[in-house]
């Protein structure tokens, strides 16, 4: 997979050289909900309005299972393939100059948007929407690839070009562009309700965030830390990460919950093997009051499948029951080479392996069990005043906010 920086300079090097006032978005999952499309589809005109925040806007308009955006000037190609192409529910799109759906036109626009462009190979796409166009998508495609090749002397190449030329025939107009940028699939943010996710400054728990806004949710973040005991930069890190995944939901909450002293008192009557499944348990209660508090109806770990002893098959079905809501793990499947990879392809890798102080760190025994039994752990919580930790740790969270675009009064934090 390429990584998504590298994705974007890739493209950012094609000279848009004609004056770029509209971009067309297609979906693609969106459009098999047949009798719901329309929710989900106005919930992608919805996030897009927020994520081009500031660009001039003008309108977002339905064209025949696209959508056309239209902005009130001309807007800087970069930033506008940056921010389209972090908004799920995108399957693809272009940044394209409108014309009259009649072949000089075209030509003259195709003509104009190859000015000061390099290329040795190319082809044309075409896209006839409109059937009532005179013409078939082939026969336009020949006679406006007998033109460029005439303007720049290039080979026709239809499996591997150095350059597309895409033309979609829509109904009232037509529409030019050189390039059809992937988009990150997956559904509008907000169409699948909202979730609690346990984020950690690793990096599993950043690309399982990432994958359960990718199908629809809305994500409040709960960050677990051992200050002061330790110091505060597992925090930083999860401001940083969350700051990231902002920019696929637009504004977002971080519940900072301390943990030191329900470890601590965890450590004080709890025999070593077990401690480690008791304070996940105990994460998964306090998460579970904050969502509660959210109106979330599931959390979402990080957790893959024996990657470390809390993540065995009998730890996990452990932990899970102290929990009140549903616990989604996007990643469980997944292999440590597949989570670094797609880490890196969304931008959270570099910030992930930057050295912490975290509360796995703190107190953790050796030789933690690794076969944990529900009847053990409920024992051995017999020694602690549950409700009392999980007030403990609930009562006194900090909250930030993070909003991307980021407008000019929203920046703070809270105390709750």
């Amino acid at each position: 997979m390429v990584p998504q920086a590298a994705f974007h300079a890739k493209f950012s090097r094609i000279c848009y050289c004609f004056a770029m006032h509209s971009a067309l978005v297609r979906y693609h999952e969106i459009a098999l909900k047949r009798g719901n499309r329309a929710y989900f589809v106005e919930h992608l005109k919805k996030n897009l309005s927020t994520a081009l925040r500031g660009m001039g806007l003008k309108e977002i308009r339905n064209a025949s299972g696209r959508l056309l955006l239209n902005f009130n000037h001309d807007v800087p190609p970069d930033e506008l393939i940056d921010r389209l192409g972090r908004v799920f529910g995108i399957a693809n799109f272009s940044l394209v100059e409108r014309t009259d759906a009649d072949m000089p036109a075209l030509a003259a626009h195709v003509l104009e948007a190859l000015e000061g462009q390099s290329f040795d190979s190319f082809r044309v796409e075409t896209r006839r929407v409109d059937k009532r166009f005179p013409l078939t998508s082939n026969d336009i495609n020949r006679e406006l690839g007998a033109l460029v090749q005439a303007h720049s002397g290039a080979r026709v190449d239809l499996n591997r070009p150095e350059l597309t030329v895409s033309v979609e025939i829509l109904p009232s107009s037509a529409f030019v562009s050189l390039r059809r940028i992937r988009g990150p699939g997956g559904l509008p943010v907000g169409t699948s309700g909202r979730l609690v996710s346990l984020i950690s400054g690793g990096i599993d728990s950043p690309v399982a965030s990432y994958r359960m806004m990718q199908r629809g949710c809305r994500l409040i973040f709960v960050h677990f830390h051992s200050s002061p005991f330790l110091d505060r930069s597992s925090q930083e890190k999860a401001k940083v990460l969350v700051d990231l995944l902002t920019r696929h939901q637009y504004n977002s909450r971080l519940y900072l919950v301390p943990f030191g002293e329900i470890q601590r008192r965890i450590v004080a009557a709890v025999l070593r093997p077990l401690r480690v499944v008791i304070y996940r348990r105990m994460m998964l209660r306090i998460a579970s009051v904050i969502a509660l508090k959210e109106r979330a109806r599931a959390l979402a770990t990080g957790e893959s499948l024996a990657q470390v002893a809390s993540q065995t098959l009998p730890n996990i079905a452990v932990i899970e029951e102290a929990a009140r809501l549903p616990v989604l793990r996007p990643l469980i499947g997944m292999d440590k080479q597949e989570i670094i990879d797609q880490a890196m392809d969304i931008g959270t890798f570099e910030t992930s392996v930057q050295p912490d102080q975290d509360c796995c760190q703190l107190f953790v025994p050796k030789h933690p069990a690794v076969k944990a039994t529900l009847r053990r752990v409920r024992e051995a919580e017999e020694a602690l005043d549950v409700e009392e930790l999980v007030a403990l740790g609930a009562d006194h969270v900090e909250v930030e906010r993070f909003y991307y675009p980021e407008p000019k009064e929203s920046h703070g934090r809270e105390v709750a």
